[in-house]
C-alpha cells in the first residue's frame, strides 16, 4: 500500500506548493474590490502584535481505503515558543509516544537554523536594496524574525493576491457568533508561472530548459486549475479580518494522473480565531481530498490544529520544554 500512500501524499504536495500569483497591477474597480484589497493587505499583521506568545500544535494525517478501512495514520504533538528571537516549533510526541530531549533539542536547533536562512535570503531577495521588513519597535526585543513562522504560511497556504473584478458578496453569516461577509473569489491566476512566484524560483532550480510542448503542457494544466477553481471567504468587516476561507476544486478529470485516479473532491479549509483581544491567528487547517482507483475510493485528511495559545513567562527565557511539561500552568 505504501505506492498509494506516495501517489496520494505527492498529490497534497502539488495543490498545497502551487505557484502563486504576483501582485496584480489592476486598480480597485469597485467598492468591493477596494474592501477586498484591504483585507489581502493586512492578513499578516496579527503574529507580531504580541511580544511573546506559547501556542500547542497537533498535526494529524490519515488515509482511508475501500470501506473506510484506515490504511495509515499519523498523530504528532509540538509547542511553539519564541527562541533567541524565532518562533520554534518543538516536538513533544509521535503517535502518542514522548519525544526524549536529545531528539527535541536535534530538532530545535535544526528548525532555528532553517528559520535564520529563511530570514536571511528574505533579506538578500529584498528589490532594489531594501531592506526586508523588520519587526515593530516594541517587540524588537523578542521577535527578531522578519518571515512569518511556519504557523502563520501554513494557514495561509493559498498566498492569493488582489485581483480586480473577482470577488461576489454572497451574503452575510456567522461564524462563532460573529457576523461576517460571505465573499467568493474566481481566481485567473491562482496557478500561474509569474516572476516572483515560487514556480519560477523552482524552475530556476532546476536542470536544463523545459521544452515549448512542455512549457504549453503546463500553461494548459494552469489554465484549466484556475477554471474549476473556487475560493470563499469569510471577512469579519469591521477588523477587515479573514475569519475562514475554503479552496475547492469542481472537478480535476484533466490532471496527468487522471489515467491512474479520479479525483472525486478536493477541499481545503482555514480557520483564524480570536486567542487575544485584536489579535486573531491560526485555529486549523484542513485538507480533504477523495479519489477513485481501480480497486475501490481513498480518502486523505489531514488536520493542523493550533490551541491553547497564551502568553509566555516574561521573566526569564525558555531554554527547554521537558516532553511532559504542562504549560497551561504558565498562564
Amino acid at each position: 500500500m505504501r505506492p498509494l500512500v506516495c501517489v496520494f501524499a505527492a498529490l497534497a504536495v502539488f495543490v498545497l506548493e502551487s505557484p502563486v500569483p504576483a501582485q496584480t497591477a489592476a486598480a480597485p474597480s469597485s467598492d468591493l474590490d477596494t474592501f477586498m484589497a484591504q483585507v489581502l493587505a493586512r492578513r499578516d499583521d496579527n503574529w507580531k502584535k504580541l511580544q511573546q506568545y506559547i501556542l500547542d500544535e497537533q498535526e494529524r494525517a490519515e488515509l482511508r481505503g475501500p470501506g473506510r478501512m484506515l490504511v495509515w495514520g499519523d498523530k504528532r504533538e509540538y509547542v511553539w515558543y519564541l527562541r533567541e528571537g524565532y518562533f520554534v516549533r518543538s516536538p513533544v510526541r509521535a503517535n502518542g509516544v514522548a519525544i526524549g530531549e536529545a531528539d527535541r533539542e536535534k530538532y530545535e536547533q535544526d528548525f532555528l537554523k532553517r528559520a535564520r536562512e529563511r530570514d536571511q535570503r528574505s533579506r538578500e531577495n529584498a528589490k532594489d536594496g531594501a531592506a526586508a521588513p523588520s519587526p515593530p519597535g516594541d517587540v524588537q526585543s523578542l521577535i527578531q524574525q522578519t518571515r512569518e513562522p511556519q504557523f502563520v504560511s501554513s494557514a495561509y497556504f493559498l498566498e492569493f493576491k488582489f485581483e480586480a473584478g473577482k470577488y461576489a458578496l454572497v451574503g452575510q453569516e456567522k461564524i462563532d457568533g460573529r457576523d461576517v461577509l460571505r465573499i467568493e473569489y474566481y481566481p485567473t491566476r491562482l496557478f500561474s508561472e509569474e516572476p516572483g512566484t515560487r514556480a519560477e524560483a523552482r524552475s530556476n532550480q532546476a536542470t536544463g530548459r523545459k521544452s515549448k510542448k512542455e512549457e504549453a503542457y503546463g500553461d494548459e494544466i494552469q489554465r484549466l486549475m484556475n477554471k474549476v477553481s473556487l475560493v470563499t471567504l469569510w471577512i469579519e468587516p469591521a477588523q477587515k479580518q479573514i475569519v475562514k476561507y475554503t479552496f475547492d476544486n469542481v472537478q480535476m478529470d484533466f490532471l496527468p494522473v487522471a489515467w491512474l485516479a479520479r479525483m472525486e473532491e478536493l477541499r481545503a479549509t482555514m480557520t483564524m480565531s480570536e486567542p487575544f483581544k485584536g489579535v486573531w491567528l491560526p485555529r486549523d487547517v484542513e485538507i480533504q481530498f477523495s479519489a477513485l482507483l481501480a480497486v475501490g475510493p481513498f480518502d486523505v485528511r489531514y488536520h493542523l490544529e493550533y490551541l491553547d495559545y497564551r502568553e509566555a513567562i516574561t521573566s526569564g527565557r525558555i531554554k527547554k520544554l521537558p516532553a511532559d511539561l504542562d504549560l497551561r500552568s504558565r498562564r
